[in-house]
């Protein structure tokens, strides 16, 4: 892990140094070169705009993170990577009138005199490669009744950009943006004249980050959900313009679609969002469905994605999305929580239990990756993996292992992982079993070990619309969605109690719900705690 840490800090100062090397004017005059008059063809615009947001637009603001910017100079400054992407171009488009068009040229000028040199984040090579593929995409909207010179300008920073794309996209640390970046390198290639190599070095590029991010289950190596999904819908993209320009599409990105789809389905909750782990969002039930749309691929939803790490248990109209995987591995974990072995349930459309999902605001970004923000057991308060600040893991479980049995309709996972056995010699072993007409989840948490000191605490998040409350019997708790039946929540060893909890189902989107935690102390050789979540029309 050490070795790890060191190569990154060595990585992370070679790029400064190159970084301090592109801000140079002369770097700026080797940006110039002989730019196209014209484009070869418009790639297809795979993913329709909202009308409403181009509208807001249109009244001077884009919408970012949930909040509003205002569409003057500094837009690309407070704005950051989600604006200089101009995935808000589809926005207008949608708007389809002459006003649109016009706000559509006069940003996208704006940010051309701004940014003519290199500068963070503006020339990320993954923004550039997502906004090189939007202009191209909306090029014949950009240009048209288009100002003298415009045209010009729009093609010569394209050129610039792609050249410096193809530079060093390549030498960047590979992530699950790498894909953006390759995606700008082939419209390069398709769309400029005299760019064509930009084809074969985004397709090369497109290969190695295949083999080392998709992994054989279809998940992405992050174990995000959201990053699964967004890299597929920039796969999907891809192979719309390949087509398009009758470019033979590469078997190994085919494949990826393919497994990936039953891979996003499978982290979907029955409300078609998806479930909260490792810093993803739910995400808009359209825009998932409309991706899945797009890859063309039935494969329906995994059960079982041992790669990736992930089990999903359904019965009736009950499902559990359990994490049965170990953490990301360096490198793969900047967004990486410490919820091992958590859960999360719903019954239909409604989401029960949670967790506590990811937000960008440093205040609450290290809180949201802990242990105690998710659906798990906690010792002590210390979490399973430890969350580096700002981003990262350091120590983590060595061996995370899962079994599934189903019997008769019923449905069991048996987990384990060793994340505290170097603190407490411990290991934590989770049970989680589902009656065929999913009325019932039955669970059981095992730490075992060495005899310990301390406290075990299960922790339940609640979904912000279930209101939960203690009954009198002081060990019962009911859990009353808006609509349909209420659950009780039973557990045997242990001390329950309720206390406040965050939910935050999109960055900047949080807000105070419940959790139900069930605390027992730590004895000697092994402790264990049963719980059960029971419909409230089932009989005892």
């Amino acid at each position: 892990m050490a070795a790890h840490r060191h190569e990154g800090l060595m990585k992370r100062n070679w790029r400064r140094l190159r970084h301090l090397a592109y801000a140079s004017p002369l770097y700026g005059l080797a940006l110039g070169g002989r730019a196209p008059t014209e484009i070869r063809g418009t790639p297809p615009e795979v993913w329709p705009g909202d009308e409403a947001a181009g509208r807001a637009i249109l009244d001077g603001t884009f919408t970012v993170d949930g909040g509003t910017v205002e569409t003057g100079d500094a837009a690309w400054r407070e704005g950051g990577v989600e604006l200089q992407g101009f995935d808000w171009l589809s926005h207008l488009k949608a708007v389809a009138n002459d006003e649109a068009r016009r706000r559509a040229r006069k940003l996208t000028a704006a940010w051309i005199d701004a940014h003519q040199r290199w500068s963070l984040p503006a020339w990320r090579v993954d923004v550039i490669g997502t906004r090189l593929a939007n202009w191209f995409s909306h090029y014949g909207a950009l240009i048209q009744g288009a100002e003298e010179g415009f045209e010009r300008n729009l093609l010569t920073s394209a050129a610039r950009q792609a050249r410096h794309l193809a530079r060093t996209a390549a030498s960047e640390a590979e992530n699950w943006r790498t894909f953006r970046a390759v995606k700008g390198m082939v419209y390069a290639g398709v769309c400029l004249p005299g760019r064509e190599h930009d084809l074969d070095l985004g397709l090369r590029l497109l290969e190695r980050a295949l083999a080392r991010q998709i992994l054989p289950d279809g998940g992405h190596v992050t174990r995000n959900p959201a990053v699964l999904l967004a890299v597929l819908r920039t796969l999907v993209a891809l192979r719309a313009t390949l087509i398009v320009a009758h470019v033979e599409v590469p078997s190994d990105l085919q494949g990826a679609i393919d497994r990936m789809a039953p891979m996003v389905r499978c982290l979907r909750h029955g409300d078609g969002r998806l479930a909260l782990f490792n810093g993803g969002g739910e995400v808009e039930e359209t825009d998932i469905a409309r991706v899945l749309a797009q890859t063309g691929s039935r494969g329906k939803a995994l059960l079982s994605a041992p790669h990736s790490g992930f089990h999903r248990m359904a019965c009736g109209r009950t499902l559990i999305i359990a994490d049965t995987g170990a953490p990301p591995p360096p490198g793969a974990d900047a967004d990486a929580a410490a919820g091992t072995l958590g859960f999360e349930m719903s019954v239909g459309r409604q989401r029960f239990v949670v967790n506590c999902g990811a937000a960008r605001d440093p205040k609450w970004r290290a809180a949201l990756r802990s242990s105690a923000a998710h659906s798990t057991v906690i010792v002590d308060d210390v979490n399973s993996s430890e969350v580096l600040s700002p981003e990262g893991l350091g120590r983590r479980p060595d061996h995370v292992f899962a079994t599934r049995r189903e019997a008769h309709g019923n449905l069991l996972i048996e987990a384990s992982h060793d994340g505290y056995a170097h603190l407490f010699g411990l290991l934590h072993r989770r049970l989680i079993h589902m009656t065929p007409d999913g009325s019932e989840v039955l669970g059981e948490d095992i730490l075992s070990g060495r005899p310990a000191a301390g406290e075990g605490r299960a922790r339940f998040h609640l979904h912000p619309a279930i209101q939960a409350s203690v009954l009198g019997d002081g060990a019962t708790v009911i859990l009353k969605p808006p609509r349909g039946k209420a659950w009780h929540f039973k557990a045997q060893g242990a001390r329950v109690s309720i206390t406040e909890s965050v939910y935050v189902a999109n960055p900047g989107d949080i807000r105070r719900t419940q959790q139900i935690v069930a605390a027992w102390p730590l004895g000697d050789d092994a402790t264990t705690i049963k719980w059960r979540l029971r419909r409230h029309d089932t009989d005892s």
